[in-house]
């Protein structure tokens, strides 16, 4: 395996980054998967147009540092400017191509995977048989973060002593993709009542935003543009869980993250992650992950 640079047909070339680190991998057997480190700066330019070419794959852009562009439509319309969190993950089919502006400097780890890379992977391991991928936008993904920075370091070594170990990342990021975002609506299930990946973003942004706050969950719906009913169904209809599931999720999450903290009480995480005092956190906490805080915190200070 060669740590590719300076090709037109790494994914560096589009960002105006010809010459930027690419590893690429065949940890199967004949699909390549590669992971090219992004760092662009807008240098005082107002902003900068990126496209990418039709290809039979997957992008998944990893975002390392927060960023801000918007969506451009094949006929030059741009959706609104948003903002993708450090830590989130923009998955999209490029069958058509892609095209974005970019109104911020850009850190990221960028991956190109073919559909044939994941038929290889579902017959090698236990992953999901999906036949597609569903597209994210933006969304909060602490496996991906996880594998991101597990890969990081391959960038900086020689030779082949990395290549067993990126292959065996990127079957884990190829399987956790099937996992997490395998699209399996021609297993069952309309689409009709589902939202669109702007307004599961719009929701998921906003109960990220107010976390620890205490929210009617129509303040989320009207986040997203929908009535209260619609957005039940439809969140439940493309995540699997109801919003205050989702939520719950969220804030058990970002509970651990203070858990490894030993300056915070519990009633003070609680405060923090928006549940209405200790005991309410104790027993939410217990409901989500099996164990008290107090017991989750001793194993992992241990």
């Amino acid at each position: 395996m060669n740590h590719r640079t300076g090709t037109e047909e790494g994914v560096g070339a589009h960002f105006g980054l010809p010459y930027a680190p690419c590893l690429p991998a065949r940890p199967v057997r004949d699909a390549e998967f590669s992971v090219t480190r992004l760092e662009w700066r807008l240098n005082g330019d107002a902003n900068r147009l990126v496209s990418l070419p039709p290809d039979e794959a997957y992008f998944l852009m990893l975002y390392l540092k927060d960023a801000y562009h918007c969506d451009v439509a094949p006929d030059g319309t741009e959706s609104e400017t948003r903002r993708f969190r450090q830590g989130s993950v923009c998955l999209v089919d490029i069958a058509h191509g892609a095209c974005i502006r970019l109104f911020s400097d850009l850190d990221s780890l960028a991956f190109q995977l073919p559909r044939e890379l994941f038929w290889e992977i579902a017959e090698f391991s236990a992953a999901p048989k999906a036949t597609r991928l569903r597209c994210r936008r933006g969304e909060e993904d602490d496996v991906m973060r996880n594998l991101g920075a597990a890969l990081l370091p391959l960038f900086e070594r020689q030779g082949d002593s990395r290549t067993p170990v990126l292959q065996h990342i990127a079957i884990a990021i190829c399987a956790h993709l099937l996992h997490a975002y395998g699209d399996h609506r021609d297993q069952g299930g309309s689409g009709s009542t589902q939202l669109t990946v702007w307004q599961e973003k719009a929701a998921k942004d906003f109960m990220i935003d107010h976390f620890a706050d205490q929210f009617p969950m129509a303040a989320a719906a009207s986040a997203a543009g929908v009535s209260i009913r619609r957005f039940i169904e439809g969140f439940k209809a493309v995540t699997g869980q109801t919003p205050q599931q989702w939520l719950l999720g969220y804030r058990t999450a970002r509970a651990k993250q203070y858990l490894g903290e030993r300056s915070l009480t519990l009633a003070e995480i609680a405060t923090r992650c928006g549940f209405t005092d200790e005991d309410h956190f104790t027993n939410s906490f217990r409901r989500v992950t099996g164990s008290t805080p107090a017991a989750w915190r001793a194993r992992w200070l241990q």
